[in-house]
């Protein structure tokens, strides 16, 4: 029974990989870019099995869309430490612009 629960966590594990880096892969090849900001941080504490904490982070951007809409979306590749209002360029998909990665 403990086996197929490992084999279930490795094919969510892998699936999720899987989608991310397709996803990441279109935006870099057909996306659209624009200037944003950085409107929020997320902090997100965690503990590992041996009770130890850390905290990771979330950024968010806003940006306007082709259309001229102000849309907030989460930045896929953000590097650490990024503060509130820091200006970027990304890029995003129109048929999902609430996830962006960072033009480098």
């Amino acid at each position: 029974m403990m086996y197929i629960g490992i084999a279930v966590i490795a094919v969510v594990v892998i699936a999720s990989f899987v989608y991310s880096y397709q996803r990441s892969k279109k935006i870099k090849e057909n996306g659209v870019e624009a200037d944003a900001i950085v409107s929020r941080v997320k902090e997100i504490e965690k503990e590992d099995s041996d009770g130890h904490q850390s905290t990771d982070y979330e950024y968010f951007v806003r940006y306007q869309n082709q259309a001229g809409e102000t849309v907030e979306a989460k930045l896929g590749n953000p590097p650490r430490f990024l503060a509130e209002g820091t200006q970027l360029r990304i890029k995003y998909l129109p048929e999902k612009p609430k996830y962006a990665l960072m033009v480098k």
